[in-house]
């Protein structure tokens, strides 16, 4: 990737030392690949390891490495960590050089082979586009080119997912900011593909390396955390396995392997997040997984046989059973989940599953494609695959539509409804009547008025349940609605009826544009696709079809003209203001007003020094960062600077959508204002103890309060405060201060408002 490539002065060794180093690492490959390549593949990745060390000859990464080893880290991936074969070797090997060298896909084609120059043609960035596109246009544009080759070659994605993970396991050398933007766009698409994908090993690796950049602090509390209770949760794995073992080795199931696997940081963070609890009250942080080695044939039998000699040895929660032996995963995941009472009260989750199933789970696709010879039957993950090849070979919009509609497509949660006649239907957690109609087929979706569930009437925006059995019903005078998107969720869905709106609108359109036409030549002017495309702009529409659209439906007077001048087939508009032209202003109608940045700043713009008397700022309200805070700044059109947290939870959508108007923000050296924060208390409730908070805050530390309040249910009180601090070390100051008073449990931070 061009971000990561700096040309540096300084090496970190000599250029013995650094052949040295490139040799060993491709020797390194080639071990790891030689069980799963053919005779001759090694001359062929070494022909295309020699062209790709060439092109980069002269780039670097960041740290200051050669960045040959970028290529070879992404092929050690892809052929140990993927296990795909020698053509996605070389191209994992090439995978930069159309983009960021000299080398052309021509030159590929000849050297290598016409294979090769169509994977890399799919993982080549689209590198221009006409000034009036957005940076996030331009990304979704990229991962649009990406995703398209899945009708053709699925091994584009999964070299891609494993060039994302070599960048983010090094991307300690980047900026702050450009490391919260990536970690954003990974989160956003990335890990969701990689699990739908099935690759589930790798999926947790993006999550956990995002978490590391998005919510530093939190990742190494958890971190910490978790090291911490390493002995104690070992022994107690110990315990919970012993007695375990024995009886499957008693009743006959020799082959097995059994251990604790202890859950990922984002997912405990996850949960402390999403839940509102404590780490300490967390207690699934680990599962134990039974690997059976036995044939394809006895696969189902043999779990099964495990689950009756767990639950023999503990009790299971009826609620907690998760069968995904007799009805895998749409990404081909196949387990059989419980949870189970075990020692001093704890739950704990099993996960039963064969060798094969484990392979598949860690590896994804190119596991399933392994053991496909053995199936009969097309797997789920052959029908999601061409559900998606459907979803991406409809027309769309724009990129953004199309990213925004295939982010459904890799729903975790999954739901199983029938047919009439019994035939089973995968559908995201969520759907409705109308999602499962566009799954049958388009006809049924677009004629769909209701639907009978289990002998009773629905209508179409219902949600759909696990198990419910649907006949859907239709009318010949039914036809699609705006309103439907409201309720749909599936991408086929909604591509569908955006294609059929859109059909529509540009008929109505054309009605439009006899209108206009009409009215133009009342005032001696010419119809031309560029001044319609002007009107379009000037009156803030869309695009040039909504403003036709508008036109022939009378939501834009075509009187309105009158007021305005022409000149040779154009608007003339007014002089273009000194404001227009300030630094950080857009090209894109409503940007002209940004706030001016001093031409002289260095790539970060300090708060509290020279910023506040050159350019307006504002403290988001919705993160309310302090003084210590990592921020960032977000050009505003009227707000000027807009200072957020870089854990704000707005932060992700705008470094996606609006990275242009991201700018780095430091903190000066003194803060001459407060900042309001919020402080979110929890414990036992005791006589005297809001006198014993307040005495601390305004007496002790000399903190203004602005508001507190609190309530008690059974004995436990919780408590919001909202203080004006000057800095971080302030509030560490104040909610170490607090947590020494008798009977407080826990003391938060959080966004007062």
């Amino acid at each position: 990737m061009v971000e990561y490539v700096k040309k540096l002065t300084v090496k970190p060794y000599s250029a013995e030392e650094e052949e040295g180093v490139i040799q060993r690492e491709f020797e390194s490959l080639l071990r790891v690949a030689r069980p799963t390549i053919k005779p001759g593949d090694a001359k062929k990745i070494r022909a295309a390891f020699e062209l790709s060390k060439d092109a980069h000859r002269e780039m670097r990464r960041r740290s200051g490495e050669p960045y040959i080893l970028h290529p070879i880290a992404v092929a050690k991936i892809v052929v140990q960590e993927i296990g795909l074969g020698a053509t996605s070797i070389i191209a994992a090997l090439l995978h930069d050089v159309v983009e960021d060298t000299s080398v052309t896909l021509e030159d590929i084609t000849k050297k290598i082979g016409p294979e090769t120059a169509k994977l890399i043609d799919g993982l080549t960035k689209i590198s221009s586009f006409t000034d009036n596109v957005s940076v996030l246009s331009a990304q979704a544009e990229n991962l649009k080119k990406v995703l398209l080759t899945l009708s053709d070659d699925i091994r584009v994605i999964l070299i891609k997912i494993a060039d994302r993970l070599h960048n983010l396991r090094t991307l300690k050398s980047m900026p702050e900011a450009k490391q919260f933007k990536i970690s954003s766009e990974t989160l956003y698409i990335y890990a969701p593909l990689a699990h739908r994908l099935g690759l589930y090993a790798i999926k947790s690796e993006l999550e956990d390396l995002c978490l590391k950049y998005t919510a530093r602090e939190s990742y190494i509390e958890i971190s910490d955390k978790l090291a911490e209770t390493k002995k104690q949760r070992n022994k107690y794995i110990s315990e919970f396995i012993r007695p375990l073992k024995l009886k499957l080795e008693e009743r006959g199931l020799t082959n097995f392997e059994i251990y604790g696997r202890p859950k990922t940081i984002y997912s405990i963070w996850n949960k402390i997040h999403n839940k509102q609890v404590a780490f300490d009250e967390i207690y699934d942080l680990f599962a134990i997984r039974i690997i059976l080695d036995t044939s394809l044939e006895d696969e189902k039998a043999e779990c099964w046989k495990a689950y009756s000699i767990i639950t023999d040895c503990y009790k299971p929660n009826p609620q907690r059973l998760r069968d995904w032996i007799s009805t895998p995963k749409s990404n081909g995941y196949e387990s059989l989940h419980l949870t189970v009472m075990g020692p001093k009260g704890k739950w704990v989750e099993v996960q039963i599953r064969t060798k094969r199933m484990d392979e598949i789970a860690e590896k994804g696709y190119a596991a399933h494609w392994k053991y496909k010879a053995g199936a009969d039957a097309q797997s789920a993950l052959d029908e999601w695959l061409a559900k998606v090849r459907e979803f991406l070979s409809s027309p769309s919009a724009n990129a953004l539509d199309f990213m925004t509609d295939f982010k459904h497509n890799l729903y975790e949660t999954e739901l199983y409804c029938f047919t009439p006649k019994g035939d089973i239907r995968t559908l995201p957690a969520g759907a409705t009547i109308l999602d499962f109609a566009f799954d049958i087929h388009t006809g049924l979706g677009c004629s769909c008025i209701g639907a009978k569930i289990n002998g009773k009437l629905y209508a179409i925006s219902h949600k759909l349940s696990n198990g419910d059995q649907i006949e859907i019903l239709t009318s010949k005078k039914q036809k699609p609605h705006e309103d439907w998107l409201n309720f749909t969720i599936t991408s086929k869905a909604r591509t569908k009826i955006k294609s059929m709106l859109k059909e529509e609108k540009r008929l109505v359109a054309e009605d439009g544009k006899e209108i206009l036409i009409r009215k133009l030549k009342s005032l001696k002017q010419d119809y031309s696709k560029t001044l319609v495309e002007e009107l379009a702009s000037y009156f803030k529409m869309q695009d040039s079809m909504t403003f036709l659209y508008n036109v022939a439906t009378k939501q834009f007077d075509v009187n309105e003209l009158k007021n305005l001048t022409f000149q040779a087939g154009h608007i003339l508009l007014p002089a273009t203001t000194h404001a227009d032209k300030k630094a950080g202003a857009r090209p894109e109608e409503g940007y002209k007003n940004l706030p001016e940045i001093p031409d002289n700043r260095a790539n970060e713009l300090f708060i509290f020094n020279d910023l506040a008397d050159k350019v307006d700022y504002t403290i988001a309200t919705c993160c309310q960062p302090v003084a210590g805070d990592s921020v960032f700044g977000f050009l505003t059109i009227n707000q000027g600077i807009k200072i957020h947290r870089l854990d704000c939870p707005n932060a992700p959508d705008l470094f996606k959508k609006y990275s242009y108007r991201i700018v780095n923000i430091k903190w000066g050296s003194k803060s001459p204002v407060s900042f309001l924060t919020g402080l979110r208390i929890t414990g036992i409730d005791d006589v005297g103890l809001i006198q014993r908070l307040t005495v601390v805050i305004s007496d002790k530390l000399r903190i203004n309060m602005r508001s507190l309040a609190f309530d008690t249910t059974d004995g436990v009180f919780e408590g919001n405060i909202s203080v004006y601090v000057k800095d971080i070390e302030q509030i560490e100051d104040l909610i170490s201060h607090i947590k020494e008073i008798d009977g407080v449990y826990d003391v938060k931070r959080y966004d007062a408002m």
